[in-house]
């Protein structure tokens, strides 16, 4: 069995994914609460940390609760990697330090970070062993699939990472020119669980617990990395567990119990930024999560996303609340009277 550097509970952990502006320290505390295993920060640049960039170094703060957690770091300059691996291992202590090679947003690699540094192997394992040698902490990575047709080949990008030192690898099954269109090839995540001999994860295209059940069946998987299918439902992990345990998957919340998670992310989010106004503006997009597919959502949304206040956000459920409970009394007592004339005829 292949073992993961750090203390788990679960045979097959379920992490939540890295994701810039999303998977900030209130969700990642929520996500922790409904179940995910281990949680990792939003990707965070190496020369904003080496030179104490106030705002990346606050995107650095974690409470214990969220403990096991990852710190994932990007950049292509090895040293300056290594200068950024040895002051987030020394001031703030996670349990790993994760490099990102797998972002495909334009910003990150101009500069050769992310996925870009798939386009030299040799700057892969460079920056790996940099990174390793600052710190006392296991290094895990995350990768795409290559950075395009030309140049996909998982298994030997994967196999550089391993033998530069890389402690636990996941793999996004797709290249950086495809971004996110496509479907993942989780075929690929097969081939490298069989090709390395440390745990590797999988990632890409998990949209429901059983999306991430059936990954783990055709991959073979040590653990699990959601990203976008945590979004508005952080009960994913939960219910992932479940289906992996052998048991009948809890339900989603009901409405009012959607709404009251909403609400406890809002506020946590409220207490996390010292800008209330900013806090507000910035969770419009969770709202829009929280609150898909429900009835009449698209007016819903519409509605949230011009918020500016937590107390807006509170009027507006209570509002659609009471409406949708008049809603169905009036059906009910309309459903009543129908049976009532047909009886009486």
């Amino acid at each position: 069995m292949k073992r993961f550097p750090f203390a788990l509970d679960a045979e097959v952990p379920l992490y939540l994914a890295p994701m810039a502006g999303v998977s900030e320290s209130p969700f990642r505390r929520l996500c922790r609460r409904f179940g995910a295993d281990v949680v990792v920060t939003e990707f965070l640049s190496a020369e904003g940390i080496r030179r104490e960039n106030p705002g990346t170094v606050d995107k650095l703060r974690f409470d214990s609760d969220e403990r096991p957690i990852g710190v994932q770091i990007f950049g292509a300059d090895a040293v300056a990697m290594g200068e950024a691996t040895a002051l987030v291992t020394d001031v703030f202590g996670p349990e790993f330090i994760d490099i990102n090679f797998g972002c495909p947003v334009k910003k990150v690699v101009r500069r050769n970070g992310g996925s870009g540094c798939l386009r030299d192997l040799g700057l892969v394992q460079d920056v790996i062993r940099r990174v390793v040698q600052s710190t006392h902490l296991p290094v895990t990575c995350k990768i795409r699939s290559g950075w395009n047709d030309e140049m996909r080949d998982p298994v030997a990008i994967a196999r550089r990472c391993e033998d530069a030192g890389v402690r636990v690898l996941t793999l996004h099954p797709r290249t950086r020119t495809q971004m996110y269109t496509g479907s993942a090839r989780w075929d690929e995540i097969a081939a490298v669980v069989d090709a390395l001999s440390i745990p590797v994860l999988g990632n890409g295209d998990i949209k429901t617990p059983e999306d991430a059940v059936r990954m783990r069946r055709q991959t073979g998987c040590a653990g699990i990395m959601i990203a976008r299918g945590s979004f508005g439902q952080p009960w994913i992990f939960d219910q992932t567990r479940d289906l992996l345990e052998g048991r009948p998957k809890r339900p989603d919340p009901g409405i009012e119990e959607r709404f009251r998670v909403a609400l406890e992310h809002a506020r946590m989010a409220e207490e996390y930024e010292p800008d209330r106004r900013g806090a507000a503006i910035e969770f419009r997009k969770h709202l829009g999560w929280y609150v898909r597919g429900l009835p009449g959502s698209a007016d819903l949304r519409k509605r949230l996303h011009a918020v500016s206040s937590l107390g807006h956000v509170e009027g507006i459920f209570e509002e659609y609340l009471r409406d949708g409970h008049r809603l169905a009394s009036l059906e009910a007592t309309a459903v009543g009277e129908e049976v009532l004339e047909v009886t009486s005829a």
